[in-house]
């Protein structure tokens, strides 16, 4: 049996955020669509306090910026960078063009193709998320995209160092200090001054988000990837202090971000909630996490292993922290969520910042139909066919008798005219 004994905020009340969050979001990008720079310029004074003479940094500025910075700074940015450029290298190996011929004369094809242009997000405000230009610039890289640009909005009324240093470091050709939905407007619509590009990626706060939904056909998307979700999975092997510890170090994103218990021990149900309230007595970013909690927390009871699957396949989170006696049990059977951290080793902390796999991942239930960002996002995976004479004859008559069949009159004269020509039995 599954027993809900900490809920959040109901269905209802999260449809009535998102009706607010999409009607500020459609007035603001038809603002953008409308006045181009004029509108960036009014959202950034209004949204960051933010009026520089060009919201592009020059080269000479992005080398002061990486001046600035510690030299150990330097080297960590360097070294996770390093780990996320071979974890992607290794998606792109995976990836093979190709051709066969599957008759006498018929030959088929797959290229996989960069797309030209992306405009990579990397939220700020009160944590500058450094990892995000890892996790975006450096996997277009990988991918072979022409041209990356990359937009962070100011932090404390200046451009933040550390993340321009990684935006430059990734390989990002432009830089603009610009953030919220007046950024990815821009990147996507395009303005005088900032050339629009064929991609948006990058996470975002729920604004941010959905300004990409609105968005996605006038230009591609990575994914829905909204505010931080976390689920860890335990039984009694877990220790408590660290499922709080764990579920608060997700919290802290922001004050909709959803934890979630889900366990099969009734020690660790019952003694969370005071767990975490000890630790929010002594974590500095308690004023976010606690609200999180609060108002997105929750706890799950099960029974058996069995059920904490089908549970966790049906919150489908963006991550999954497994915490329990043999972890990769859970690897082999689940199938929805955006990253699996297995062991109490392992955490989501490092999939955030280091290790090597992408942190733009699914949330709101998209891990059921998509997984995370990842070098394929930025291939246009793309077929092609060629034909001999003898085989057009061949293929085409076939095609004309299934024309037939669907009143595709013009489509069968396609088929037709080849068969006529290049000599099929029926030819005249």
């Amino acid at each position: 049996m599954i027993r809900y004994l900490k809920t959040g905020k109901t269905e209802a009340e999260a449809a009535e955020a998102d009706k607010q969050v999409r009607q500020a979001v459609e007035g603001i990008l038809e603002d953008v669509a409308r006045r181009g720079d004029a509108a960036v310029r009014d959202l950034s004074a209004r949204f960051d306090t933010w009026q520089p003479a060009s919201f592009r940094l020059s080269d000479a500025e992005i080398q002061a910026l990486i001046a600035s910075l510690p030299e150990r700074t330097i080297a960590d940015i360097t070294f996770a960078q390093a780990q996320i450029r071979r974890f992607a290298e290794a998606q792109r190996a995976s990836l093979q063009d190709f051709e066969v011929e599957t008759l006498p004369g018929i030959r088929l094809g797959q290229k996989n193709i960069p797309v030209n242009s992306v405009g990579c997000y990397v939220p700020g405000g009160r944590y500058p998320m450094v990892a995000s230009a890892h996790m975006s610039v450096v996997t277009a890289r990988v991918a072979g995209v022409k041209r990356v640009i990359a937009c962070t909005p100011p932090l404390n009324g200046a451009p933040p160092a550390a993340t321009v240093a990684a935006m430059a470091l990734g390989g990002a050709d432009e830089i603009y200090i610009l953030g919220g939905i007046q950024a990815v407007a821009a990147m996507a619509l395009g303005t005088p001054t900032i050339e629009p590009v064929d991609m948006l990626v990058g996470p975002g706060n729920a604004y941010v988000a959905e300004a990409k939904r609105q968005l996605y056909g006038r230009v591609g998307i990575d994914l829905f990837a909204g505010p931080t979700e976390t689920l860890i999975i335990a039984d009694d092997s877990a220790d408590v202090e660290m499922c709080a510890t764990d579920l608060l170090g997700q919290a802290e994103h922001g004050p909709t971000s959803p934890a979630i218990l889900l366990t099969t021990s009734p020690r660790l149900a019952d003694g969370i909630e005071a767990e975490v309230q000890r630790q929010l007595t002594r974590l500095p970013t308690a004023d976010i996490a606690s609200v999180a909690w609060r108002d997105h927390g929750q706890v799950i009871l099960c029974d058996t292993d069995d059920e904490l699957v089908r549970e966790a396949d049906r919150i489908a989170s963006e991550h999954v922290q497994v915490l329990t006696r043999d972890p990769r049990w859970f690897l082999e059977r689940m199938t929805n969520y955006g990253a699996l951290f297995l062991g109490k080793e392992t955490n989501v902390a490092y999939g955030d910042k280091v290790i090597g796999t992408n942190h733009t991942l699914p949330t709101k239930k998209a891990a059921r139909y998509t997984g995370g960002l990842w070098v394929g996002k930025f291939l246009k995976t793309v077929t092609y066919q060629q034909v001999t004479e003898q085989a057009s004859a061949m293929i085409g008559e076939y095609c004309s008798r299934l024309c037939a069949i669907e009143n595709f009159a013009g489509h069968q004269a396609q088929a037709d005219l080849r068969v006529r020509r290049y000599g099929g039995k029926n030819a005249a």
